[in-house]
């Protein structure tokens, strides 16, 4: 072959390459991973700070799915249910869970009010909930009557529990009823790995829900070793979280989603979408 003929050779396969790459599709930047909000408060007092469109749009906007729908009082939760049953919330999925606090005092009573009680039974007359809190429990504030009486509501109504808690209180409501389901919100916040690891091994109706959780990424954003180690043990343990308890978690609800993406993106991708959406969407799978 003449160099005059590799030469023209070569320059008609190079314009063949460059006409197939024009003509191929342009693909769209990869969306965000999905995240079902686990841990979300729409309080109602005596307003939220967004209102409903506002909430709705921000969820869009976030690739956030899903939420387990709490407010303080139950007002706010009433609202995110009606806006799903008007069509109003889209595809997302709204799960809500009945919070026993008509204010925030409540929080610090609860668990010692026969009131509190007489407001799960009413308010659960309503057909959709799916479970019981977020509600606060430090060590023996769980050993109560009135607690127990709310566990084995729970368990009567396969209701979930989401319990603030130490892993004491975890305990306390583990011996009530056996059979509790308990999502544990911010899965002990500084409590060892190796604590969370056990009570993961020994509770396994016990789901670790993330919000606050600390030692989950050291410096630069990178996941530690002993989490890592922790959501590759149990990929079908953890839920994510956002905790919007006051305004500021409103107003910075994109960086929180943002920060949780940061460090699945770090795992398999299979483990990832467990955390991220999988786990809630198996555990609260809608009732047939």
């Amino acid at each position: 072959m003449s160099i005059r003929f590799a030469r023209a050779w070569a320059r008609a396969a190079m314009a063949v390459v460059v006409v197939l790459i024009a003509a191929a599709p342009v693909r769209a930047a990869e969306e965000p991973i999905e995240i079902f909000d686990a841990h979300l408060h729409y309080n109602w007092e005596p307003k939220p700070f967004y209102d409903v469109d506002q909430v709705l749009a921000l969820f869009k906007k976030h690739r956030v799915t899903g939420i387990l729908a709490t407010s303080r009082p139950n007002d706010g939760t009433h609202a995110l249910m009606d806006a799903r049953a008007s069509g109003k919330a889209g595809g997302l999925w709204v799960v809500p869970f009945l919070r026993p606090y008509r204010v925030r005092p409540d929080i610090q009573t609860w668990f010692n009010d026969p009131t509190i009680f007489d407001l799960i039974q009413d308010e659960y007359k309503r057909g959709y909930y799916r479970g019981l809190g977020e509600f606060h429990l430090s060590g023996k504030a769980a050993d109560t009557e009135w607690v127990k009486k709310a566990v084995n509501f729970a368990v009567a109504h396969d209701l979930y529990l989401h319990a603030h808690a130490d892993d004491e209180a975890v305990e306390i409501l583990m011996r009530h009823n056996p059979r509790a389901r308990i999502i544990w919100a911010h899965t002990g916040f500084g409590l060892s790995s190796v604590r969370v690891a056990t009570m993961l091994a020994t509770y396994p109706q016990l789901w670790g829900e993330l919000s606050y959780r600390s030692g989950i990424t050291g410096e630069g954003g990178r996941l530690t070793l002993e989490w890592r180690g922790l959501f590759e043990k149990y990929p079908d343990r953890f839920l994510l979280g956002s905790d919007t308890w006051i305004s500021e978690r409103w107003a910075s609800y994109g960086a929180i989603m943002a920060e949780y993406r940061g460090w699945l993106k770090q795992l398999p991708p299979d483990v990832a979408k467990q955390i991220a959406h999988g786990n809630a969407r198996r555990l609260f799978a809608e009732k047939k």
